[in-house]
């Protein structure tokens, strides 16, 4: 199995869990509940592994060095 399909099943089955702990209840912002839970994690774990250089971590992420400073004080995660 790919690292892509790995991440994606692990979605899946926490959604699917999620749905089934909401008992028929109608959830709303589900894409930035996602996103929230699961972006502070990404972040702190290439920060680790890029030994917190920010210019290796946003080139890990694929993103802007300014981008990955910007997501770091939303989330308040010091570097």
């Amino acid at each position: 199995m790919s690292r892509g399909n790995e991440l994606s099943d692990a979605v899946k089955r926490a959604l699917e869990r999620y749905f089934r702990d909401m008992d028929g209840e109608h959830p709303t912002a589900i894409y930035d509940m996602v996103l929230k839970n699961i972006e502070r994690p990404m972040i702190e774990m290439v920060l680790g592994r890029a030994e917190g250089n920010l210019t290796r971590a946003a080139t890990m992420l694929g993103i802007d060095r300014n981008t990955l400073r910007k997501k770091m004080q939303q989330l308040r995660i010091k570097g």
